[in-house]
């Protein structure tokens, strides 16, 4: 299979969809990967480490287009790439289309097989392509939200973790997945006090074992979530139901039980967020008010640690993208059931259900 890796041209991406040992791999089984000039650079990685493997370089992102039967990425087309997607070209990303329907209807007009990166599932339920991601952003979220907090970045004034003498900052955790997981294990290092929520109960009693004692459970609920907001210095929204828009748990009228300079920090934002005052930003420009709150809403937050986070991305999409390469999208998906579950649009369709009814869209299911 001709295999394509293009330049990210969202706003300050700095990822890779693939390290020259991935290249590597695909070459060594007989595949062709072209890779934009330059692509790995941010990342890390010269174009001289993909050409050392087998890679070869193509200057332009459009020539990478043209020429690929596969396309693997780390975020979804933007705009200035649609019309560069053919019918029956295979597109392995991140796309999360419930949170834009211009995309969704781009992809559909494309003809394009898109095969999401956050839809393909285990049987245990969980998500083996987005957990790498999660862990980064969980742990950034944290670190983030600790800078912003700092006065002249226009928070509260509040050090995290506090000093002998004077009590650490409240910091409340919604949802207690990888990444909610992950904020609150980084929070709790530093000293803060943390609550985490969520609706499982098995989980948070699994949490209350494992993690530090300044980190509390608490079941979720929208008086708890009240409750929890009148104090908190940093939240940290992490919910996700995979393929589908996040719940809006933290309404604006809630925004009025915080105190002025509270950090939030929207890490459900790729879905659409689960802060009914969010939208999203950029790491050039991350943060806005409203009501005196401060909203972190970056729609990439891995993509400012592209060295770590294009390492962790290509151990955990590997597996599959060889998969694909090897077999075909068809064979591939048909023989895997984690593939399967990550196409969502194939040649003009929506195969998969939470994505049409985020638009209200005919869903047709994939014929086997």
């Amino acid at each position: 299979m001709i295999v394509g890796i293009p330049k990210e041209i969202k706003n300050n991406e700095y990822r890779v969809s693939l390290t020259p040992a991935g290249a590597m791999e695909l070459v060594r089984r007989g595949h062709t990967v072209y890779i934009q000039s330059g692509a790995g650079v941010d990342s890390g990685f010269a174009d001289k480490e993909y050409q050392a493997v087998g890679a070869k370089l193509l200057p332009s992102i459009e020539e990478v287009y043209a020429t690929a039967e596969m396309i693997i990425k780390v975020k979804e087309p933007i705009a200035p790439e649609y019309g560069l997607v053919r019918p029956g070209q295979l597109l392995f990303t991140y796309f999360h289309f419930a949170s834009s329907e211009a995309l969704t209807r781009a992809m559909i007009a494309s003809g394009a097989v898109c095969c999401a990166y956050e839809t393909v599932e285990r049987s245990d339920r969980s998500l083996p392509l987005l957990i790498p991601m999660s862990e980064v952003a969980g742990r950034m979220a944290a670190q983030e939200g600790r800078y912003f907090l700092e006065k002249p970045r226009g928070g509260k004034g509040i050090l995290l973790g506090g000093v002998p003498g004077v009590k650490p900052a409240k910091v409340f955790v919604i949802g207690a997945g990888v990444v909610g997981t992950a904020a609150a294990r980084t929070a709790a290092g530093t000293g803060a006090d943390v609550t985490i929520c969520d609706v499982s109960l098995r989980r948070l009693t699994y949490l209350a074992d494992v993690m530090p004692r300044n980190v509390k459970t608490l079941m979720s609920s929208e008086y708890n979530i009240r409750e929890e907001l009148k104090h908190a210095d940093l939240v940290v929204g992490s919910v996700l139901i995979p393929g589908a828009k996040a719940p809006k748990l933290v309404t604006r009228d809630m925004l009025k039980l915080m105190e002025p300079g509270t950090v939030m920090v929207d890490v459900a934002i790729d879905q659409g967020g689960c802060f009914e005052t969010s939208r999203p930003t950029t790491h050039e420009d991350p943060v806005y008010y409203v009501d005196g709150i401060l909203h972190y809403c970056v729609a990439n937050i891995p993509g400012a640690v592209p060295y770590t986070s294009t390492l962790a991305l290509t151990n955990a999409t590997l597996p599959y993208a060889l998969q694909l390469a090897d077999k075909g999208w068809r064979r591939a998906c048909a023989e895997n059931e984690e593939l399967r579950l990550g196409l969502n649009i194939v040649e003009g369709k929506v195969v998969y259900r939470s994505v049409a009814e985020a638009w209200g869209l005919p869903y047709e299911p994939l014929q086997s």
